[in-house]
């Protein structure tokens, strides 16, 4: 059993190694995020620990590159924060595991061999509204063959929504769940994002997916895909603010 460990604490790195390999586990050791994406993609390996906290690349950088290079070797996180967001971050973009320092090392021991016992999936799970697709693991949006940009809150809002697709859900739960606790501004925040995100997902395409219901919130509905055929030839491949 093969594992990349990505730990720029020397000191961790060896300790965590030599009970590895006492384990009988075969490690590699990089210290950074640029050498982590170049020993995924060129060496074969049957699990990565990855650091959040790196030089030159921070861990959910490295994941989200390995995850769009379709890399899909289970990884487990290992940091000291311990945030709940920091978590959702993590298991957003693909990460399979997490554990906090400080660790029991048997505990690590058990999860990589659950990680290894279970394999890489041949892909992720794509969440689709119509000809909307998203992809959790690459931070990925498109309709109709056309890329979507979406900023980090925006991206936040559609994966809410689309989770919730077909439910009428008012400001305040959407607050609840793509603002963070420290926000203390006004609803009014959540009409602007809406409205920001219908210029991306649904006028360019001519669509009016995503809907106020008056004094309840917004709803987002499928389209049918088979409907208004492909975007114009002069639309650009990618779609921005």
């Amino acid at each position: 059993m093969r594992v990349l460990l990505v730990e720029d604490e020397e000191a961790l790195a060896h300790t965590v190694k030599e009970g590895l390999v006492g384990e009988g586990f075969v490690v590699d050791i990089v210290p950074d995020g640029i050498s982590a994406v170049w020993a995924a993609a060129e060496f074969s390996y049957d699990v990565v620990v990855l650091d959040i906290m790196l030089p030159k690349l921070n861990g959910y950088d490295v994941l989200k590159q390995l995850r769009e290079r379709r890399i899909w070797t289970p990884v487990l996180m290992l940091t000291a924060k311990d945030g709940e967001y920091d978590q959702t971050d993590a298991f957003d973009l693909g990460a399979d595991d997490y554990l906090t320092k400080p660790f029991s090392f048997m505990i690590l021991v058990a999860r990589l061999r659950a990680l290894v016992r279970r394999g890489a999936p041949e892909r992720p799970v794509l969440i689709s509204v119509g000809s909307l697709i998203l992809d959790p693991a690459r931070h990925h949006v498109e309709r109709r063959g056309v890329v979507i940009r979406l900023t980090a809150k925006e991206y936040g809002l559609l994966l809410f929504l689309m989770r919730r697709a077909g439910d009428v859900v008012s400001k305040s739960e959407i607050l609840d769940n793509v603002w963070d606790a420290a926000y203390e501004g006004g609803d009014n925040v959540v009409e602007v994002y809406v409205s920001y995100l219908r210029r991306k997902i649904d006028e360019p395409f001519g669509l009016q997916t995503l809907r106020t219901v008056r004094g309840l919130g917004y709803r987002l509905d499928p389209d049918d895909p088979a409907d208004g055929g492909p975007p114009p030839r002069d639309m650009p491949r990618s779609v921005r603010r």
